[in-house]
């Protein structure tokens, strides 16, 4: 069974900073391609970020220069680090596997305010 488990979502005053992670299991995950996207209030999921299973990295215009996506291959986990977080940033955040198959996780709430 494949699971997907987000963690590390919270509240946080503009400027803060926070790392999500995406723990893994079910898959082999050394082949995954893995990404995150956001479900911002009232709006369509974003895409936000990848990382390749070789590990070339890509980002959202909206999010470069502030967030770090990475992963550990030990752990079977990929993480988020956002800094300088805005007010826009807050969404729940959610994880996917999505190459060679796609496999979802359920989400971590972020919001972002004072």
């Amino acid at each position: 069974q494949v699971q997907l488990v987000e963690s590390g979502g919270d509240l946080v005053q503009p400027g803060g900073s926070l790392r999500l992670s995406c723990a893994t299991s079910g898959i082999i995950f050394r082949l995954y391609h893995m990404a995150w996207y956001r479900l911002p209030p009232g709006k369509q999921r974003e895409y936000v970020a990848h990382i390749t299973s070789s590990g070339d990295t890509n980002y959202a215009d909206s999010v470069k220069g502030r967030f770090t996506i990475s992963r550990d291959i030990a752990k079977n986990t990929v993480y988020l680090q956002m800094n300088n977080l805005k007010p826009e940033d807050t969404a729940v955040y959610v994880c996917n596997a999505y190459f060679p198959r796609s496999y979802w996780g359920q989400g971590t709430q972020v919001t972002v305010s004072s």
